[in-house]
């Protein structure tokens, strides 16, 4: 059988050289000199180079870069600190230089193709005032065999032993994909009493039940058989990767499938960076090379993580059914009583529509009315939930409230 896998490294192999001449001839080809007229040509010949450059796909975490956060007017610096780690997963503190006791916020990143970085903004904004950690998750190309399988019950775990972690009161945020983990996490440790149960609980965009306003993504996963999905989608990682062997879900064949969905927009925006560059304007061409060095840094999901998420999530829709375990245990979000619960969805998003993360507040009828908040932002697709003007200035001040008014 073919490996996909190897024939997309087999590509890279040929093109990143390329590439590579690419950046490097672009601050050639578009250098200036006083007194010399600027050649139009050159300028051209220098945009051409840094498009074809941008578009390599990167395989390693882009660094956060949080150096420093505003807090109550003052900047406040900001250190990046892995306080536990697993195989599969690093626990990130962001560490502020304050005595100021602020409440804990553990953010459960999406293991979907990109790194946690994507939610870069979303720390950024947290910081104002709290005290922020991340599930940062490996590429699964750099695990090895030998760490063995990681599927959703060996996710939900790594929620459940993070939370531990920071211990109790702290405070427990989803987006995405990662809220059926989170809702697993909280309604396991809730039936078992576990004193680091989450105050809050916030499920931002997630595909809590995809039965409802099912999306363009819903219905992918819903056409074929889950044998489809491992025959077609699976790959095994080359000989010359750490993980040399484990099965996954390549990430450049879900930015693939991402960028198919909106083709026409991604091609215009290499044209508009094309146009910014030629016309040096460089605070436009910023903004789109700065998108596209996230977008375009990729990382493997283990393929169990991957197949159980599309058959439980997608197909069977096991969570909403009440049919979904972990360990071989129902999980029921009904033993769910102490956690508030927050659930945020965005008008427009088309990726998870609206109604399927408040689905969660049906699930967990034990919480009191009170403990509960739902929003739908106006205006505002799947990543203006967690990103961006709406969020900074929208959102997360409503975010901001419901953790303090149930911090105690």
């Amino acid at each position: 059988m073919i490996n996909t896998y190897q024939l997309y490294q087999n590509y890279a192999d040929a093109t990143d050289p390329l590439r590579a001449c690419a950046r490097m001839m672009a601050p050639l080809l578009g250098a200036t000199w006083p007194g010399v007229p600027v050649n139009p040509a050159l300028r051209k010949m220098a945009s051409a180079c840094e498009v074809f450059a941008r578009t390599q796909l990167t395989h390693a975490r882009p660094p956060f870069e949080i150096g420093e956060v505003l807090d109550g007017g003052r900047t406040i610096a900001v250190h990046e600190e892995e306080i536990s780690a697993t195989p599969f997963c690093g626990l990130l503190h962001f560490r502020k230089e304050t005595s100021a006791v602020q409440p804990k916020v553990l953010v459960v990143a999406p293991m979907s193709g990109h790194f946690a970085t994507l939610l870069r903004g979303t720390v950024k904004t947290l910081l104002r005032d709290h005290d922020v950690y991340i599930t940062d998750w490996r590429n699964a190309r750099d695990v090895a065999l030998e760490h063995g399988r990681f599927g959703l019950d060996e996710y939900v775990s790594h929620v459940i032993e993070f939370l531990g972690v920071l211990g109790p009161g702290a405070h427990l945020l989803a987006v995405c994909q990662p809220t059926v983990a989170a809702l697993t996490a909280a309604s396991v440790m809730a039936e078992d009493n576990h004193p680091a149960q989450p105050r809050t609980m916030t499920l931002m965009a997630g595909p809590l039940d995809t039965r409802v306003n099912p999306t363009a993504v819903n219905a992918l996963a819903k056409s074929k058989p889950i044998s489809w999905f491992e025959k077609n989608m699976i790959s095994t990682v080359p000989a010359r990767h750490a993980g040399a062997g484990r099965r996954v879900y390549p990430g450049f064949v879900q930015l693939s499938a991402f960028m198919n969905m909106n083709l026409n927009r991604h091609v215009d925006a290499f044209r508009k960076l094309y146009h910014h560059l030629v016309e040096g304007e460089d605070a436009e061409a910023a903004q789109i090379k700065d998108f596209y060095e996230e977008y375009f840094a990729m990382a493997d999901l283990p393929a169990e993580f991957y197949l159980e998420t599309v058959r439980t999530v997608f197909q069977e829709h096991a969570l909403p059914l009440g049919k979904l375990t972990y360990r071989e245990r129902v999980v029921d979000p009904r033993a769910i009583r102490r956690t508030a619960l927050f659930t945020i969805e965005g008008e427009k998003d088309d990726i998870c529509a609206v109604g399927q993360t408040v689905a969660a507040q049906e699930m967990c009828s034990n919480i009191r009315p009170y403990m509960r908040l739902h929003h739908v932002q106006t205006a505002v697709g799947h990543y203006g939930v967690f990103n961006g003007r709406r969020w900074d200035n929208e959102i997360y001040p409503r975010l901001r409230d419901f953790i303090n008014m149930h911090h105690r």
